[in-house]
């Protein structure tokens, strides 16, 4: 149910006035076309229960490989 989500997502965020602004923010980002719009929600709230919404998650750096150039003939 979502309210289990919304309590879940509760767990990071203390504030539910702040907990819908970044939720609302969050779906509008991670939707897709063709797909309902509340399971797009249920997604966000999942992960805000897993993990905290007010941090911003570490960039994973591509590995270092060399870039070919291309050269004149």
């Amino acid at each position: 149910m979502r309210s289990d989500l919304v309590f879940g997502a509760l767990s990071h965020v203390s504030n539910r006035y702040q907990l819908c602004q970044l939720a609302s923010k969050a779906t509008r980002k991670l939707h897709k076309p063709n797909t309902r719009l509340q399971d797009t929600t249920n997604e966000v709230l999942d992960r805000f229960h897993t993990a905290n919404p007010g941090t911003v998650s570490p960039v994973v750096a591509a590995a270092a490989q060399p870039v070919e150039r291309r050269r004149a003939a």
